[in-house]
């Protein structure tokens, strides 16, 4: 059966990391715009899926105004995307029973594609792949992925048993889809990694408006 993305999939919005490059402190919050780079990401993956919940650590009421889950990763020691990843895929498990995907969705790009979930269903349905991930400009992008539910036990063990903590080592191991999207007029997986990309994400906003 086709994944429609409006009954199947289930966003998972990755805010776990230790923001160490924007001196620390929640890089999402960080505001473009006049709204925060979260609100941005909300905005755009929310039409794209039937549900999101938010991965971020430490105390969840500082996130509360967004109106979202907020869940934990569910392997310790800030072990990285995938931990996520993980932590969406049980949290879909467990709340959304008839969901049968995950999108990932990183959480300081405030320009992702509004078409990304839809795109990488897609390809990954007509080349017969296990998994998906998203690609722009010569680059892939495995945090932005289509994961299905159901690989949440081996991602479980690969990251609990074999201490697997990069996306791509994991994802290697499966069929893989590769989405390419056009990085012009802006490249929709620019992120804000430092404080002068916030300056830079400013500049873009115009430009981002007319593309879209």
């Amino acid at each position: 059966m086709p994944i429609e993305p409006a009954r199947d999939v289930v966003g998972v919005l990755l805010a776990g990391g230790l923001a160490r490059r924007m001196g620390g402190g929640d890089k999402p919050l960080k505001e473009i715009g006049g709204k925060s780079i979260l609100e941005h990401v909300i905005g755009r993956a929310r039409p794209q899926v039937r549900a999101l919940v938010l991965n971020a650590n430490g105390p969840a009421e500082r996130f509360a105004h967004f109106g979202l889950p907020v869940a934990a990763d569910v392997v310790e020691g800030f072990a990285g995307p995938l931990a996520g990843i993980l932590t969406g895929l049980e949290w879909a498990g467990a709340n959304v029973p008839e969901a049968t995907h995950v999108a990932s969705f990183a959480t300081d790009t405030p320009f992702l594609p509004h078409d990304l979930v839809a795109r990488m269903a897609a390809e990954m349905e007509r080349a017969g792949a296990r998994l998906a991930c998203a690609a722009s400009g010569g680059r892939t992008h495995p945090v932005f992925g289509l994961w299905p539910v159901d690989l949440a036990d081996d991602l479980a063990r690969a990251m609990r048993e074999e201490e697997v903590r990069k996306v791509d080592l994991f994802t290697a191991r499966y069929p893989l889809a590769e989405v390419a999207f056009a990085s012009e007029p802006v490249d929709p997986f620019f992120n804000a990694n430092r404080p002068d990309d916030l300056t830079e994400a400013e500049r873009l906003l115009d430009r981002i408006a007319v593309a879209d």
